[in-house]
């Protein structure tokens, strides 16, 4: 056991467990809270089921085995260096514990841990290199903590870091700075991790580029760009949203059916509780968490939303256990929650017959047999060694409960599964599914149009043209880039074995060098076959993407992207991506301009209109895996960056899913430009983070939207409407002629003090 110990506990193997997978640990069971104490437990509700589970596992993960339990790790080590019985292991021991303090959230101890550490291993040279390494990199997370987070700001950590962002602090980061100058001269003088991080170390003193040394300057880290859009304003801490959260998923819809978008955020520790922010229609949110149910329940990587039983709420799962199947952690149940219409959730998981204990982040909702109720595809994750966690579809029966229809078919797939998305990407009436793998595998299965509990899938990724690119892909999308109104499909590329500060450095200084971890776009050829466009439409970059989502910013008809990027390891400090869609064309990199670079790590992605001035915010939940690596949740507030038009659809289905999710929407309108057509798909968005189930359009400098067609999933009803006025909601339902308006007001957001934030304009303004 000591020698998997060292192995994973050593900083540098941190990402080999993850991407690699390599170990296994003794697997630790965990039944389904029912087996050891049966007959007390049989009275109890679903709802106190889960919490009675959720609460004998946080017990079981806080173990030193647990790579991510830090505390646990701690009395580890403590106990681990009384036997040391030589020089050498007492020092790997040593460092072992400075970087868990690290990790733990004890960066002064940490600091004089690796402090002491360098005085001891001077005369031992590939000691003091290791030692100094990391010693660097606690002076920089000390001063990230002691600014960017305990003093945190609208400014803080965007890069380039500017404004108010510089750190008032600087001793912390000063002295990380002589710490990797002192590493990069005497030791390792070709280190890229401390070049990037010297670099972005200097820039959060304010003294980049000027004070960096010729010899180790990365030029341009804080150039726009040539396309550059006006800057979001960074305002989750004036409105009280700013929720410091390790990893963790987003959700913004309107749970309590009054208009306005609310929003629910969860994280991945089982001590970390669900939130729940009610959006008051004022400019104000209210923290409702403890009201709701939802405060007692903890953990979540992920959620994905909808009305899983038809009654008109939006109800959510959370999916848990992601990254920890290969440690023997990951056995975690999802919980389904559902909206009870009065403000309170209730967990159903127990009822519904979707328990399970597997490992995973990501599922799809999508009425897979198009009888009117949505069913759930969950994609667990399987290493390639240790236990299988195939995948999962439940089928809805149309009373509250659903059905495992995977096993025994090409649905329970085994692979190491990062990301589902479903859409009907042949047009053939029927949603499809896609898979994305961090073991290499892509997976295309398409739908044979089967009804009733029976339906069949076809894996045709081959032909579909998937089968040559083995990289570890972990988001996914799909989304009509181009407008030809036929969906295309993202995937972001996570190969690596090396920190991801040493891929950014590596990028800027080795022009010539394989770029790792860049964005991808297959499109799609209208024959059931898609292309790999990727380098056409500009995406030629290193950026190691963990959760993508698409809106339109600008409201020019073409869907956008915001990238959330990094990994675990501490040194993995780069900034999140935001691309403009050039006309269907290119993408531009406009996150400089933007000023939405967080350099924390970046987790789900939500883009919605907060403020319903038309324009498309930007929600992101930041963290890292760690218990000492959690961040401020991020809201940017779009300025408005046209005066281009643009309408909010709700759809209601009747005979379709009341969700409407997989109901195509067309719209076509005159501009300048002259006669387009715009389409969308309804569903949340990508694989990771959720927007609301409602379609916000661009429509360009259109006057007048001269046509909207509806296609609803249950493919018996299509409605058109003619000349529709632009810039307000309407609601359209299934099986009923024309529309209605949903008159919403303006929000002009408030300051917890009452005082009025820097917001965007008020423009296009919905009836009040």
């Amino acid at each position: 056991m000591h020698v998997v110990l060292r192995f994973l506990l050593k900083p540098s193997n941190h990402i080999l467990l993850l991407v690699l997978l390599s170990i296994a640990f003794s697997l630790h069971s965990c039944d389904n809270g029912e087996s050891s104490q049966k007959t007390s437990k049989e009275n109890l509700t679903s709802h106190e089921k889960m919490l009675a589970l959720l609460a004998k596992i946080r017990e079981e993960v806080n173990s030193p085995n647990n790579i991510y339990a830090s505390e646990a790790r701690l009395a580890y080590y403590d106990d681990a260096k009384q036997s040391a019985l030589n020089f050498e292991t007492q020092m790997q021991l040593a460092m072992k514990k400075a970087m868990t303090l690290l990790e733990f959230g004890d960066e002064e101890k940490a600091v004089a841990f690796m402090e002491n550490i360098l005085n001891t291993s001077l005369k031992y040279p590939n000691a003091r290199k290791g030692a100094l390494d990391a010693l660097g990199l606690a002076y920089l997370r000390l001063g990230e903590r002691t600014n960017c987070i305990n003093n945190h700001n609208a400014d803080a950590c965007i890069m380039p870091i500017q404004g108010d962002g510089i750190y008032p602090i600087q001793d912390p980061t000063r002295k990380a700075i002589n710490t990797f100058q002192r590493l990069l001269r005497d030791d390792d003088p070709n280190n890229m991790d401390a070049i990037w991080l010297l670099n972005v170390a200097y820039m959060s003193i304010g003294e980049y580029p000027d004070r960096v040394p010729k010899e180790w300057l990365i030029p341009g880290l804080n150039e726009q760009g040539v396309v550059k859009v006006k800057p979001f304003t960074e305002i989750a801490t004036d409105l009280g949203l700013a929720v410091k959260n390790r990893s963790g998923g987003v959700i913004v819809d309107d749970f309590d059916n009054d208009g306005y978008l609310d929003i629910i955020n969860s994280a991945w520790g089982m001590d970390d509780p669900l939130h729940f922010f009610k959006n008051n229609g004022d400019g104000t949110f209210t923290d409702r968490s403890e009201e709701s149910g939802l405060a007692p329940f903890t953990g979540g990587l992920n959620m994905v939303q909808a009305d899983y039983n038809n009654d008109g709420w939006v109800d959510f799962l959370v999916l848990r256990g992601a990254w920890q199947g290969v440690s023997g952690f990951g056995k975690q149940p999802n919980s389904l929650f559902r909206n009870n219409g009065d403000g309170t959730f209730t967990d159903v998981t127990f009822d519904t017959g979707i328990l399970s204990l597997m490992p995973t982040q990501t599922a799809t909702w999508n009425d897979f047999n198009r009888d009117g109720w949505l069913d759930l595809f969950i994609g667990n994750e399987t290493a390639p060694v240790g236990e299988k966690y195939p995948c999962e579809l439940y089928i809805n029966n149309q009373d509250g409960t659903f059905t495992n229809v995977a096993p025994g078919t090409n649905l329970s797939i085994q692979e190491f599964v990062k990301a589902v998305v479903s859409a009907d990407y042949d047009k053939d009436g029927w949603p499809d599914i896609f898979i994305s793998t961090l073991n290499g595998p892509k997976i295309l299965l398409h739908n044979k149009g089967v009804s009733g509990p029976g339906v069949a899938f076809e894996n045709v990724s081959a032909n579909a043209g998937f089968a040559k690119d083995t990289s570890h892909t972990f988001p996914t999308g799909f989304f009509d880039y181009d407008n030809d109104g036929w969906l295309d499909l993202f995937l972001c590329k996570y190969d690596f074995d090396k920190d991801l500060s040493y891929y950014m450095a590596e990028e800027a200084l080795k022009p010539q060098a394989e770029r790792s971890g860049k964005m991808m776009i297959y499109r799609n050829n209208q024959d059931g076959t898609f292309k790999d466009v990727s380098k056409k439409v500009g995406f030629d970059k290193s950026v190691f993407g963990m959760a993508v989502n698409f809106g339109d910013i600008d409201n020019d008809g073409y869907l956008d992207l915001y990238c959330s990027t990094g990994n675990p390891s501490y040194k993995s400090i780069i900034p999140n991506k935001l691309y403009k869609n050039m006309n269907g064309k290119k993408f531009a990199d406009v996150t400089v301009s933007a000023r939405v670079g967080n350099i924390q790590k970046g987790h789900a992605v939500s883009f919605a209109d907060l403020n319903n001035n038309g324009d498309l915010d930007i929600f992101v939940d930041y963290g890292g895996a760690y218990r000492g690596d959690y961040y401020h949740s991020a809201l940017y507030l779009n300025p408005g960056q046209s005066d281009n038009n643009w309408i909010s659809i709700q759809l209601e289905g009747t005979k379709s899913n009341r969700s409407a999710i997989g109901a195509k929407i067309t719209l076509k309108v005159s501009d300048n430009a002259g006669k387009r057509t715009i389409y969308r798909e309804m569903n949340s968005g990508a694989s990771f983070g959720c927007s609301p189930l409602r379609a916000q359009i661009g429509i360009g400098k259109a006057q007048i939207i001269e046509e909207i067609t509806v296609q609803w999933p249950s493919g018996i009803n299509t409605i058109k409407l003619n000349n529709i006025q632009p810039n307000q909601m309407i609601r359209i339902k299934e099986g009923v002629e024309g529309f209605m308006e949903i008159p919403l007001k303006n929000i002009v957001f408030k300051k917890l003090d009452g005082s009025i934030p820097m917001c965007a304009p008020l423009k296009g303004a919905l009836n009040e």
